[in-house]
């Protein structure tokens, strides 16, 4: 019960303090529907399109190659710490 209390009072806290922001109207007036971009056509938003298409599979690509890196470096120093246990002259004791 704890726990729903806590939560609630940390939405309402934070829906208190984004209302504003979100019915907040620009300084300069109506802006026509022009976002960030400015005017936007066909040509825009197919190109858009097309980085999308490209930036995802070259995102998992270069995500994979670095998770395959660390990997590697992780067997590499699994395999370093089985050949040190291993020596009788580095473990130590009589």
């Amino acid at each position: 019960m704890r726990a729903a209390l806590s939560t609630l009072a940390t939405t309402a806290v934070f829906l208190a303090l984004t209302a504003p922001v979100a019915f907040a109207q620009s300084v300069g007036g109506n802006d026509g529907g022009e976002g960030w971009w400015g005017e936007t056509n066909d040509k825009v938003v197919t190109n858009f399109g097309f980085l999308l298409i490209a930036f995802f599979p070259l995102f998992i690509f270069v995500m994979s190659i670095i998770q395959w890196r660390l990997d590697k470096r992780k067997d590499r120093r699994k395999a370093a710490a089985k050949a040190r246990a291993g020596r009788a002259d580095l473990r130590g004791g009589w």
